[in-house]
């Protein structure tokens, strides 16, 4: 019989890869030790070497220097969120770049300038709503402060030749701006002013530094591509398909360029030679969601991460030249079993809109439970990937359905769609579930009376509106690190983010009804279903006090709920030995409400 360590992952990885700049190696930070840590690997097949060695510590992001051999990461404590940049040389420890323990630096996507010397990131040291742009000197140590405004800037990268820096300005989740800053005077200038909400997110530059490509979704209602030329300042289209461009890479020497297209939850790559204009041919990838694109500067190697939903995440390489596509890591628990193959469904809602989902059924004719997961953000999307650790699949082998939601608000199917929650928690898409659960009644393969509900972050505040609001739907319930209250959420939010709460959320001083008439907290009194609540004692996105307030009140009344706070994790797992457990005792709590009489 399997459990659900059968299924558990050897090892997650940290949303990243990073390719030497001779193409013949990655970094990335995977948990394989017991915690996020730095490793490198040859992509001619050889093992992983680990670099850091920390128990406390996640490696969150990396970069090689130009030389090859030096390397920059950040990394954070317990889950806190307070990234420090560190430096690694060849043949020394790692150095600490930045000491500010109660400040978040993030490195640029692109951090060093050609000649290695100059390196560049963000920090809220300053003031800690507004993200300056540090220009660190690694040769004399000096730090020049670009202060850009007010608000969340980030950095891109240098420009070939070092004397501009490519910025983002982040507004909200579906509004941004790409700036160009003078690295010398420090003035910067914002080259995607628009009007209203538009998206804009930074590529790559090009080799002659004559311009730079970056997605958008100007007068469309998906993503595309397009390049900007700083010659003219005109921006010239791309490419413009019917779903969002995710990702974009470029090969300087070889000229070549590549995207990744989510089409409905599944990654498609796309490529073309800029010499000549023909398109790239790829092999057969297997079909999951890819992230993390990088590519040699020959043009050769296109590596990425791919996770599909019966294997895990792993770090994959396409060889252009010969064309062949191979898997750099395998993470597959032993005698991973068989897993199912979820269907794409559409259901519809109160407003008669289309709802996507992914559904995944037990072997057999059922009935069977059935458990509704909601994914977080609310500005995400549930992909055909190894989700929850494997959660899904060993549910579904326990004789339990899941169906994976992409309610109003998920990105992927176009702006109108991510930002019909703005503003609007716990209203529209409430419905959502609720047709959901209609939706799963009309399947002859499943008991309604046996349907349970499922989310973290986001995902958890849904939880909690579903078995309040809408209470007499469920069988048993779990929410991970999910806002309970509107109002103490927006305001002990990071600072960074609280100039976005009030487009987002709503604003915590002045619209305090109307969020308190969105959040769970108000309907407490209603929920009766058993309720297991997970939460991070150091997340500072969402504060152990939302999650405290539902089980207080929950627990005044005699309600059952399970309450279990994990003092060394933030928002989410970084130590491998609490993933484990927390998604074994989610699994074990729904198991025994669900099938056992």
């Amino acid at each position: 019989m399997t459990n659900y360590e059968s299924y558990q992952p050897t090892q997650r990885f940290a949303p990243f890869l990073a390719m030497s700049p001779n193409g013949s190696e990655l970094l990335y930070s995977s948990n394989a030790s017991g915690q996020y840590n730095l490793a490198r690997l040859r992509l001619d097949g050889a093992a992983s070497t680990q670099l850091t060695m920390y128990s406390d510590n996640a490696v969150r992001s990396a970069a090689w220097a130009p030389n090859g051999t030096d390397i920059v990461y950040t990394a954070d404590h317990d889950g806190d969120e307070f990234h420090q940049v560190y430096r690694l040389p060849a043949d020394r420890d790692a150095i600490a770049l930045t000491d500010g323990p109660q400040v978040q630096f993030a490195l640029a996507d692109d951090p060093f300038s050609a000649d290695g010397r100059y390196l560049v990131y963000a920090g809220n040291d300053r003031v800690p709503t507004t993200q300056d742009l540090l220009v660190h000197d690694l040769a004399s140590g000096e730090i020049r402060r670009l202060v850009l405004g007010d608000g969340f800037f980030a950095a891109v990268g240098f420009s070939p030749d070092g004397s501009q820096l490519l910025g983002l300005q982040m507004r909200s989740n579906s509004d941004s701006d790409l700036l160009l800053v003078d690295v010398d005077s420090g003035s910067s200038r914002i080259i995607t002013g628009h009007d209203g909400e538009e998206r804009n997110f930074p590529g790559p530059w090009a080799a002659d530094g004559t311009g730079f490509w970056f997605r958008t979704d100007r007068d469309r209602e998906f993503i595309g591509l397009a390049f900007y030329d700083l010659a003219s300042n005109t921006v010239r289209t791309e490419e413009t398909p019917d779903w969002d461009v995710d990702d974009v890479a470029y090969a300087s020497v070889a000229n070549r360029l590549v995207w990744l297209v989510n089409e409905d939850g599944i990654s498609q790559l796309h490529g073309r030679n800029l010499a000549d204009g023909s398109s790239i041919e790829f092999p057969h990838i297997p079909s999951g969601a890819a992230s993390s694109l990088g590519i040699s500067e020959d043009g050769r190697q296109l590596a990425f991460l791919l996770g599909t939903a019966t294997r895990p995440t792993e770090a994959a390489v396409v060889d252009l030249g010969s064309g062949t596509f191979r898997y750099l890591t395998d993470s597959r628990p032993a005698d991973l079993p068989v897993g199912v193959e979820p269907t794409l469904i559409r259901y519809s809602s109160h407003d008669n809109r289309e709802i996507p989902a992914w559904l995944y059924r037990p072997d057999g004719p059922g009935p069977f439970p059935v458990v509704l997961s909601i994914h977080g953000g609310p500005d995400a999307q549930e992909l055909t990937n190894y989700n929850y650790s494997g959660l899904y699949q060993y549910l579904v082998s326990s004789g339990i359905g899941v169906l994976a939601t992409n309610v109003r608000g998920s990105t992927g199917y176009g702006k109108t769609y991510q930002k019909l929650i703005h503003r609007d928690w716990g209203g529209g898409e409430l419905g959502d579930f609720d047709y959901a659960v209609r939706f799963l009644h009309t399947l002859d393969w499943v008991d309604p009376a046996r349907i349970a509900v499922y989310g973290g972050s986001f995902g958890g505040f849904a939880t909690l509106s579903c078995i309040s609001r809408l209470p007499d739907l469920w069988a048993a319930a779990v929410s991970i690190v999910g806002p309970s209250n509107l109002v103490t959420f927006a305001k002990a939010v990071p600072p960074t983010w609280r100039s976005m709460m009030t487009s987002w959320v709503g604003d915590p001083y002045t619209e305090a009804d109307f969020l308190l008439e969105r959040s769970p907290i108000t309907y407490a009194d209603a929920i009766r279903t058993p309720l297991f609540v997970i939460q991070g004692a150091k997340d500072p996105r969402v504060v152990q006090a939302e999650s405290d307030q539902i089980v207080a009140s929950l627990r005044g009344r005699g309600v059952e709920v399970r309450y279990d706070v994990y003092p060394d994790e933030g928002h989410g797992f970084t130590r491998r030995k609490n993933e484990l457990r927390a998604f074994n005792d989610v699994a074990e709590f729904l198991i025994e409400r669900l099938t056992k009489s």
